[in-house]
């Protein structure tokens, strides 16, 4: 891997399991463990050797986390040029810039640079929060476009994906499961036909706090499978085995 100095205020976190380091500044935009998580939620398909987006990688983490799965090209795409200057001195970090690149640039407008119906696999850890009446935004600039839906809403979202998609291509996204109604109606909308389903609860016995979902483009109707839940913490607030697994085991061979 290449040492990169590390600007003001910037630190370097990582996946063991991976053996990725990703740098990012906690003032701006720090990834956590939805990004881990979607990364890890997120198949394979054939021997991937396809083309995988990113969209609205902020500093890199779910496409760097998901690059060692696949051995084609991984594409990020950042609409903050702050972000995705980390994103690309990850890259460098981690000596993936032969396969791995940063796009910075509002997602709408990437398809002179990515030919429509090219891409195998896309993933998205977007905004989460929709913008109404009451709506109450970080103060930070990165913050606000990071967490509500400034930029990008989820019809908008699932519309750039189906067009970046593949026929049979796969949509792979971490969202709120307040969300799921919006979530259904958008992907069912623009021809993503959901097939797997994960909910991610902080400790048991608790809502789920997250959810992950897997869509086909242009794939049949109905099949929708529920995971088994995915349980972050235990009593003790430890991560639970699976959850270790998955940061510092096998859990992604």
């Amino acid at each position: 891997m290449t040492e990169l100095s590390l600007a003001s205020g910037e630190r370097i976190d990582g996946l063991p399991s991976q053996n990725i380091k990703i740098i990012q500044n906690p003032d701006m935009f720090s990834y956590s463990l939805d990004a881990i998580l979607l990364a890890h939620f997120a198949d394979v398909k054939g021997k991937g050797r396809g083309q995988t987006v990113d969209l609205g990688a902020g500093t890199g983490a779910v496409g760097l986390f998901y690059a060692p799965k696949v051995s084609g090209r991984v594409t990020l795409v950042e609409i903050q040029p702050e972000l995705a200057a980390m994103a690309q001195r990850s890259i460098d970090l981690n000596g993936m810039s032969d396969r791995v690149s940063v796009l910075q640039k509002d997602m709408k407008n990437i398809f002179e640079d990515i030919k429509p119906g090219s891409v195998e696999t896309v993933l998205s850890n977007p905004p989460y929060f929709p913008l109404n009446g009451t709506t109450k935004t970080n103060h930070d600039h990165h913050y606000e476009l990071a967490r509500h839906e400034l930029k990008i809403d989820l019809p908008n979202l699932a519309q750039i994906a189906n067009k970046l998609l593949k026929n049979n291509g796969k949509f792979y996204m971490v969202h709120r499961p307040d969300r799921l109604a919006d979530i259904f109606a958008a992907f069912a909308n623009r021809k993503l036909m959901i097939k797997r389903v994960q909910f991610v609860y902080g400790k048991a016995g608790r809502e789920a706090n997250m959810v992950l979902v897997e869509a086909i483009k242009s794939g049949r109707p109905g099949g929708v499978r529920i995971l088994p839940a995915l349980i972050a913490y235990d009593e003790k607030n430890d991560y639970t085995p699976e959850m270790n697994n998955i940061l510092y085991g096998k859990a992604w061979s």
